[in-house]
């Protein structure tokens, strides 16, 4: 075999190489895990009507709740009649920084979710990673309190004597500075550590701020040093991770807004693994021309 044929060889073995690994790369869009139950609530309440009223006036505002998140990532509304004591009060709310499509997703399983787990119970709160559903009788709806803890979990300590305190403490201080003129959502990091937070809709900056605040104290004093943790509030809650490798797709303090950040790494190493494999294959055609010629000059020579 000829030097040209040997390298027309390993140029077709590289090529094949590349392409397999960039098959082999994961997909550029994270897959979702938004409809997954973090938590519920059911809370069966002296009956105030029948529980076919209840059912039907349920479904009702379900249909119309899901018929709103294709336009909006919050919505509440009240359906049936006070007259009859029939009507229920309930409201959505997606994760604003997941997409549009991913929030009309997660709130279509909410219906049934709730439904299942909650069955005819009058008072029901379903949260989704991406979304949750709450909803009650009118005629008792009570007045939350913005402060009250419904569900945390706190990961895992960390290990050895890091500056991830120092880190998380930064990260939370950020957040709080921040919140209040975030516009009820705010997600950003700081070194190693990112922290989230989502007010309720319509809460205003003074109140969102001192549920955030309620939440990260909340965090200090029943999470200690874990590594991770989520805290659902009445009416917000606060998330916060350490990344030992860095943060994916690193927001700094001053990003304080994200709608739908991502981690554009996958996208990016796609993007040069087929830029290389595409200039290999230029590579290959011109060393065949080069062959071909060659074989033609021999040719003419004889």
């Amino acid at each position: 075999m000829d030097l040209t044929s040997k390298l027309l060889c390993l140029l077709f073995h590289a090529l094949t190489m590349l392409l397999c690994f960039a098959h082999s790369l994961p997909s550029v869009k994270p897959s979702s895990n938004n409809s997954s139950l973090v938590y519920k609530s059911c809370a069966d309440q002296t009956r105030l009507n029948s529980t076919k009223s209840h059912s039907n006036t349920l479904s009702s505002l379900f249909e119309e709740l899901v018929l709103q998140s294709s336009k909006s990532k919050f919505f509440k509304t009240t359906q049936g009649s006070d007259d009859d004591q029939t009507a229920i009060f309930g409201l959505f709310q997606c994760r604003e920084d997941i997409s549009n499509d991913d929030c009309r997703n997660c709130v279509k399983a909410l219906p049934d979710m709730s439904t299942s787990l909650c069955k005819e119970a009058e008072s029901a709160r379903v949260q989704l990673q991406g979304c949750y559903i709450r909803y009650e009788p009118d005629v008792v709806l009570d007045k939350y309190s913005e402060n009250k803890l419904l569900h945390k979990t706190c990961g895992e300590p960390c290990p050895g004597t890091g500056r991830f305190e120092e880190m998380r403490d930064a990260a939370f201080s950020a957040l709080e500075d921040d919140i209040a003129n975030s516009g009820g959502f705010c997600k950003m990091s700081y070194e190693l550590v990112q922290v989230i937070a989502q007010c309720e809709g319509e809460l205003d900056a003074c109140e969102c701020g001192e549920c955030v605040n309620g939440a990260v104290q909340i965090a200090r004093e029943e999470c200690g040093n874990a590594v991770s943790g989520e805290f659902y509030l009445d009416k917000c809650f606060m998330t916060y991770s350490y990344y030992p490798e860095g943060v994916p797709g690193k927001l700094n303090p001053g990003d304080r807004k994200s709608k739908g950040g991502s981690n554009n790494n996958d996208g990016k190493t796609v993007a040069i693994v087929l830029g290389v494999a595409a200039a290999m294959f230029l590579g290959f055609i011109f060393l065949l021309f080069i062959k071909s010629w060659t074989n033609k000059d021999d040719d003419d020579l004889v």
